[in-house]
This record gives C-alpha cells, sequence and structure tokens, in this order.
C-alpha cells in the first residue's frame, strides 16, 4: 500500500523473507524501490540472495556510485578483482567504474543497495538540514 502526500511517500515492502517474490531481468529477490517511492536523487533495492547463490555476473557503472548495507546474513563481496568477507552491519561503496559482485555464504544475504551520481553530493545533513521549531511530533514534549 502506498500513501501520497505532498512531501513524501510510504510504502510497506512487507517481510525481508518475502523479497523473493520480487523478480528483476531473471533475478529472485531484487526489489528496486525508487520509481514506486518517487525518488529524485538517488535509487534504491532491497535485496535477498539465497544461501550460497551468487550474482552471475560482474557489473560496473558509468556513472552511480553504489552503497551496500549488509542487513542480515553473510557473504563475499568481488570488486576488482579483490574479495572480500561481509556480515550483518557491513557497509561497502564502490566507485562507478569498480567491476562488483557478491555471493551468499552458508545463509541467505539481505542487503539495500542505494546508487547516486558519483561527486554529486553538495551538502550533507549538517549543512543542509534545519529544525521546524513549530512542528511537534506526539511524543514531543510541549
Amino acid at each position: 500500500m502506498t500513501e501520497l502526500t505532498k512531501n513524501f511517500t510510504a510504502v510497506h515492502a512487507g517481510p525481508l523473507e518475502s523479497l523473493l517474490d520480487h523478480e528483476f531481468r531473471g533475478l529472485k529477490g531484487k526489489y528496486f524501490i525508487g520509481k514506486e517511492l518517487g525518488l529524485t536523487g538517488c535509487e534504491a533495492s532491497i535485496n535477498r540472495l539465497p544461501a550460497g547463490k551468487g550474482m552471475p555476473f560482474v557489473h560496473a557503472h558509468t556513472k552511480n556510485e553504489e552503497l551496500y548495507i549488509v542487513l542480515r546474513g553473510s557473504g563475499t563481496f568481488f570488486v576488482d578483482n579483490e574479495e572480500f568477507p561481509v556480515r550483518e552491519g557491513s557497509l561497502v561503496r564502490v566507485a562507478p567504474q569498480g567491476g562488483r559482485a557478491w555471493k551468499a555464504g552458508d545463509e541467505d544475504l539481505y542487503f539495500i543497495c542505494v546508487q547516486a551520481e558519483a561527486e554529486s553530493l553538495t551538502q550533507a545533513t549538517l549543512e543542509d538540514g534545519f529544525r521546524i521549531p513549530t512542528a511537534k511530533a506526539s511524543w514531543m514534549a510541549e
């Protein structure tokens, strides 16, 4: 169910275990969420790779760097002919030109992948964010 309002889009993707119901170009367990959420500055996907399975090819990008956030499980990442282990809590950034692939270990590998154009970030939260003193959520003291 998608709830649209003026300044946000909220979607419930369902439990992580249901990610194998999604498919992208023959890859089961890959759920791109950018279009559904109306993202305008990045693309993102939620992923589940079954135990022992791996990406069937190495790929790179022309413009986008990627950030991988491992949520659950463990596996092996391959970037530019180098392999290294990943597990819950691992964070991996890959530059556009980096040739990448990954494989799940003995258990399913769950991760989020966020991609955005490399060198496009002009400010971060501290420079961009500001407080709205007149707005209060229900849990905030008066």
